[in-house]
């Protein structure tokens, strides 16, 4: 491949229920690496997709995602969503010292400790719904605001804000050209609604994340009060908005495919398996996320990457690597090779560091739902299903349940 190939323009635009993108698909049949033209962004890029080399890039230091930044980079959105002291776009070491720090709060110990509060807060939506009756949009009475009222409590923000910092979040995340002031601004407002927050919490401790990352300690060292608002608001983003389209996607896989719902009845004890293999499986966004730089030159599956060019990296892509997984198309979490971490939550420097507690939202969601309606099933047929298409994200606007 030479870097006079002719880039595959990408929209990235495909929301079919939770179907593979086919434009996606074919680049994985052709290639490991490809050209692509992107949105958005001054130039084209490289996309990775095979498992091993998407392995690689996240862990190659000659690959940086802080020389991205002042850059118009290849992207998804109009106004780029991250923040420039973002965890998501530092490199090792630095990354790897707020990683640390902040990781502090979300060790397993800590989650199981908060679990207790993430199971009342999933109960009373539950008790809700059934009061309301059969049926009930499931989005709205469990996706939506389950996450939302877990990540927003567990960081301390009183009740009376979390309809504005909803709101406000939905605003970043839009990838519409003409949204892109309005972003911007949201970005900033949020960052320093945050930042007052670190203050007040470093004067008074409570028993909420920000306070612990707050007294997160690596000998002398500690987060100062703008990374760990920075932090703050990437958790309300990723912590929200992700484990909300996931508890609706895996449903939505559950309630059309009866073999699913059978094997999580049936088999209790595995359901964390059987979530790991539903996540595999998902394409939970569209396209791709934030890009790397190269910083010099790397050979990389018969190709050269100059030092300058942007490099994408595919999760969906490596999700579905044959050579990883076998028969890749299928959920069971019982073939061979399905034990092996996927790369939903990102991968090496740039995993993410709440896992514990995305997990703990997910086992919670589905546990409590089909304990307590054992009969769920959808109200619609599924191609009645309506999917976002505004957003970077994969996920049903609605999805009407009856029991």
């Amino acid at each position: 491949m030479s870097m006079s190939d002719e880039p595959v323009t990408c929209p990235f635009d495909y929301s079919e229920a939770l179907d593979f993108d086919p434009e996606l698909a074919a680049i994985m049949e052709r290639d490991s690496l490809s050209r692509i033209r992107l949105p958005y962004g001054e130039s084209d890029a490289w996309l990775v997709t095979g498992f091993r080399s998407v392995q690689q890039v996240t862990s190659d230091q000659r690959f940086s995602r802080a020389n991205i930044m002042g850059r118009d980079y290849p992207r998804m959105t109009a106004e780029p969503i991250v923040s420039r002291e973002s965890i998501n776009v530092m490199d090792p070491p630095h990354s790897s010292r707020v990683r640390r720090l902040a990781s502090q709060a979300f060790t397993q110990q800590r989650v199981d400790g908060m679990r207790e509060r993430i199971v009342l807060l999933a109960d009373s939506l539950l008790e809700e719904m059934a009061a309301q009756g059969s049926p009930a949009d499931l989005v709205q009475h469990l996706s939506n605001p389950f996450p939302q009222h877990t990540i927003l409590h567990l960081l301390g923000i009183p009740r009376d804000e979390w309809p504005r910092m909803r709101e406000q979040v939905h605003r970043l995340l839009v990838t519409d050209e003409n949204n892109r002031e309005t972003a911007a601004k949201v970005k900033t407002d949020l960052t320093d609604y945050f930042g007052a927050m670190v203050e007040q919490r470093r004067r008074t401790p409570g028993n909420d994340i920000i306070s612990s990352m707050a007294a997160a300690r690596e000998g002398e060292d500690q987060l100062d009060d703008r990374e760990l608002a920075v932090m703050a608001l990437t958790l309300v983003l990723s912590g929200q908005d992700t484990a909300t389209c996931q508890i609706s996607n895996i449903v939505y896989l559950m309630l059309t495919r009866p073999e699913l719902a059978g094997y999580l009845r049936r088999r209790a004890d595995d359901l964390t398996n059987a979530i790991h293999e539903m996540l595999r499986y998902i394409p939970f966004r569209k396209g791709v996320g934030i890009p790397r730089v190269a910083l010099e030159d790397v050979e990389m599956d018969g190709a050269k990457i100059r030092a300058g060019d942007f490099v994408h990296v595919s999760y969906l892509a490596a999700n579905r690597d044959p050579a990883r997984y076998p028969e890749p198309h299928v959920i069971d979490p019982d073939l061979p090779g399905r034990s092996a971490p996927h790369m939903t939550f990102g991968w090496g420097g740039h995993r993410c560091i709440a896992v514990p507690l995305a997990m703990a939202e997910l086992e919670v969601a589905i546990e409590r739902l089909l304990e307590r309606f054992p009969g769920l099933r959808l109200a619609v047929a599924p191609e009645e299903v309506r999917w976002d298409t505004e957003t970077i994200r994969r996920f049903p606007l609605e999805l009407p349940v009856a029991w």
